[in-house]
């Protein structure tokens, strides 16, 4: 299985990797810094380039639904490399930033907004969090104001981890009612913002809540009898 080094630092830009395997549905490489599309947040993009300097675009990077490899996907028309063959992943470091900036910010809107998540979506130009909510009234300048105050506490985020055992004793614990967090063996990846939100997570994230920057709530949408769309933009 691909070595994921997104797990051991977010902030990897790039590694040198091994073509492993290559099929029509993507090049599998022995490890990645590529984030592949999960839990709502978006796969990764930005280039592999061959050992002679062919530059080969990723326009996404995806997880195979049968084996669950990672799997970046080349823009079409352009060649491929063979297995075997040494080639350095370089992650769009801007675009990852932002989908960090977002996830980020998502976890403290679950800390903002008391009810079950029921879908969610991080892009880099837009994210947003669908919850279960009753007949209530949600007012965007308030979510906004207390979005911002979070931020502005620059608290540290960190990782962490606890077993299967403890997550299954704590369900409570998963805010998503529809994902589950990633279960890669016996213990599970956390995600802490200091003071704010602890949560099972399998994405990517910021080290502080500083690094978020301003947000606003650009738009409320009510998505059936009780779900409530709550869509978050930068606020540059």
């Amino acid at each position: 299985m691909t070595r994921l080094m997104f797990r051991e630092d977010a902030y990897a830009k790039n590694c040198n990797a091994i073509v492993t395997s290559i099929s029509d549905r993507g090049i599998e490489l022995d490890q990645t810094v590529f984030y592949a599309t999960a839990g709502g947040q978006s796969g990764d993009i930005g280039t592999l380039t061959l050992g002679d300097g062919t530059a080969l675009p990723v326009v996404t990077t995806v997880k195979d639904r049968e084996t669950g490899r990672i799997l970046h996907i080349i823009a079409d028309d352009h060649p491929l490399p063979a297995v075997g063959d040494t080639i350095t992943a370089e992650l769009d470091w801007d675009n990852r930033h932002k989908l960090m900036r977002f996830h980020t910010c998502l976890h403290l809107l679950c800390a903002v907004i008391e009810g079950d998540v029921t879908g969610g979506n991080i892009a880099a130009h837009k994210a947003r969090l669908d919850f279960n909510l009753p007949e209530v009234t949600l007012d965007k300048d308030e979510i906004s104001e207390k979005l911002n105050e979070l931020i502005a506490r620059d608290a540290d985020v960190y990782d962490g981890e606890i077993s299967v055992a403890e997550l299954k004793a704590n369900p409570e614990l998963v805010r998503t009612m529809s994902v589950q967090p990633p279960m890669d063996g016996h213990s599970i990846r956390t995600v802490t913002i200091e003071g704010i939100d602890f949560q099972p997570c399998g994405g990517t994230h910021v080290r502080k809540t500083g690094e978020i920057g301003k947000v606003m709530v650009s738009k409320i949408e009510k998505k059936g009898r009780q779900n409530r769309r709550i869509n978050i933009v930068f606020d540059d």
